[in-house]
């Protein structure tokens, strides 16, 4: 009977080959031949998951080469038929219209617990060994997992929420049109705060805002690099360089504003504005700094920290051509051009658009 359930796929009269393996299955259920045709019988339905489920079980339990040969074939074939579908509908989602504008993929931290199970998933989405993509998905944090066109990014990441993962996506376009403001001293605050800053023009003016408008508050620490002289192996000196310290930077978010006041430790004007900072001639910047942040504290009890910048930094640093599309709005004093900038305004700014 196997030879009639060969020659009616041969045909492709799969109604008669289903009632053939219907009787098959009663007789001979165990049998290879009828399995592997059973596991034809679902691919040709469109059921691909229970084809490729009794294929893999062939590769593992039959010691037939021509049964184990064409449960190759048929993995093969699954594999094709879903690769083309993917493409094709890639090529749609990028069709319409600004989905082929520059964007990121973020994943987004999943606990220890998780792991496996999301592993599995992202590794069938994604095409990758479970192994790698374990390594991949963040227990702490944002991972920059992809640039490219948002379409196909949206595609991506619609499949991984769909599969439990947590991620999002975002469009270079949209940090572009952030307003920043760099914030040189708090003037007045009681409900309503007034900053004396200045804009992207670097015009000097004020902004009045509630506290209540703050939506988020995003922290990071910025590297100064310096040129220092240091010994090599060989005894010999030679100009190396090194982060000598930190700059500390504060976002503020007016998210219904689509700004953000900028605050950092260099640019503050600690002697000037609202007296937040006992008047001491010992007061270092980060005495200062620290006085300050405890104050913002206070006046966003409620308000989110957003403090894992460096973990992110970690997967964005390496993306010079999509960190050159991005204006950092930072004004520290550079003897080289550095991702670094970019790459805090980047991760403020998906806080933001998030």
């Amino acid at each position: 009977m196997i030879e009639q359930v060969a020659i009616a796929f041969d045909h492709k009269d799969y109604q008669t080959a289903a009632k053939l393996l219907k009787q098959l299955q009663k007789e001979s259920p165990e049998n290879p031949w009828v399995q592997y045709y059973l596991g034809r019988l679902h691919e040709v339905s469109e059921k691909r998951q229970d084809a490729e489920k009794i294929y893999r079980q062939l590769l593992r339990d039959t010691r037939n080469i021509k049964i184990v040969s064409l449960a190759r074939q048929g993995l093969q074939r699954l594999q094709e038929m879903e690769l083309e579908e993917r493409q094709r509908a890639i090529s749609q989602a990028i069709a319409q219209p600004n989905n082929t504008e520059l964007g990121v993929l973020v994943l987004e931290p999943l606990s220890t617990e998780l792991k496996t199970e999301a592993s599995r998933k992202f590794a069938q989405i994604m095409q990758l060994d479970p192994y790698t993509a374990r390594l991949i998905l963040p227990s702490r944090g944002w991972r920059l997992y992809r640039t490219g066109q948002v379409g196909e990014l949206k595609f991506y990441g619609k499949q991984l929420q769909q599969a439990g993962i947590p991620c999002f996506w975002a469009t270079i376009a949209q940090i572009q049109q952030i307003q920043v403001y760099q914030v040189k001293y708090f003037q007045a605050s009681t409900s309503q705060a007034t900053v004396v800053c200045r804009n992207e023009a670097n015009q000097l003016g004020s902004l009045t805002f509630d506290w209540s408008e703050v939506t988020a508050r995003v922290v990071g620490l910025l590297p100064i690099f310096e040129q220092v002289v240091d010994v090599d192996a060989h005894h010999k000196l030679e100009w190396k360089t090194q982060i000598q310290d930190y700059a500390q930077f504060c976002d503020l978010h007016l998210l219904g504003r689509r700004c953000i006041l900028r605050l950092d430790d260099n640019g503050y004007e600690f002697q000037q504005g609202l007296e937040i900072i006992p008047q001491a001639s010992q007061n270092t910047i980060r005495i200062n700094w620290n006085s300050l942040s405890s104050w913002i504290d206070q006046q966003l009890p409620q308000v989110k920290i957003w403090s894992d910048f460096t973990p992110f930094a970690d997967t964005v640093l390496d993306q010079t051509e999509m960190l050159g599309h991005i204006k950092s709005h930072i004004h520290l004093f550079r003897r080289e051009e550095t991702n670094w900038d970019s790459a805090f305004h980047l991760y403020s700014g998906l806080v933001l658009v998030k």
